[in-house]
């Protein structure tokens, strides 16, 4: 299993930004990122491969940048104009492909933190 170390996260108001990290042990082909929030499922927000493919979840495009650097085996989001709605527990994942990760399959990291005031 590949260790996820997250950070950053923490508390911003409506309209700002806030930028998370994850470092892994090692590489795999797919990173991103998952959120929970109270009473609700898990869902994708963005995930990167080594290759540069990257997928958004509608509600964050335009607003969220996930980037990786290969080489360093980190991954990182930047969040923009943030929205209440975007509170959460948020998840860094990685795995050999997107369906093994997105059936929870995947190595996690510990969960970082990220709520939005109004």
């Amino acid at each position: 299993q590949v260790q996820l170390v997250e950070s950053g996260g923490g508390l911003v108001q409506a309209g700002g930004s806030l930028s998370l990290s994850c470092t892994a042990s090692a590489s795999t082909y797919v990173m991103g990122w998952y959120r929970q929030a109270p009473g609700k499922q898990r869902d994708l927000v963005a995930a990167v491969s080594l290759g540069g493919i990257i997928k958004y979840a509608e509600s964050v495009k335009g607003r969220f940048t996930i980037s990786r650097d290969n080489a360093k085996n980190t991954m990182n989001l930047q969040m923009n104009s943030l929205k209440p709605e975007d509170t959460a527990t948020y998840y860094c994942s990685a795995a050999p492909n997107i369906a093994t990760m997105d059936a929870g399959f995947g190595s996690w990291g510990q969960g970082t933190q990220v709520t939005v005031s109004s």
